[in-house]
């Protein structure tokens, strides 16, 4: 009679596509040069990003907005390098208690 061949316990080196999709919350602080730019537009069409405001305040002065990013790990490190570098203040929102 032949024997039941065991499932090999051995990692296959592929990570699965659930594995890499984070979601990150994101306080970004827009200097008064880029309020008039569409800087979340553009991050949607660079990267392969899911962009949604969760909060804003904009005035002549400042613009600040609560941006959450799904995608992959690397590509919101991506947008998050880009941000930086047009000059936008990156910060990560500290999560509520109660709202988890």
């Amino acid at each position: 009679m032949p024997t039941a061949r065991k499932p090999s316990a051995k990692p296959s080196g592929k990570t699965s596509a659930k594995a890499r999709l984070q979601q990150t919350r994101l306080w970004l602080m827009y200097p008064p040069r880029l309020i008039q730019r569409p800087v979340i537009w553009e991050l949607g069409r660079k990267f392969k990003v899911k962009t949604n405001v969760r909060q804003a305040s904009v005035t002549d002065e400042i613009g600040v907005v609560c941006l959450e990013l799904d995608g992959e790990r690397a590509e919101i490190k991506r947008a998050i390098q880009w941000l930086e570098k047009l000059g936008i203040s990156v910060e990560p929102v500290e999560i509520n208690v109660i709202e988890s």
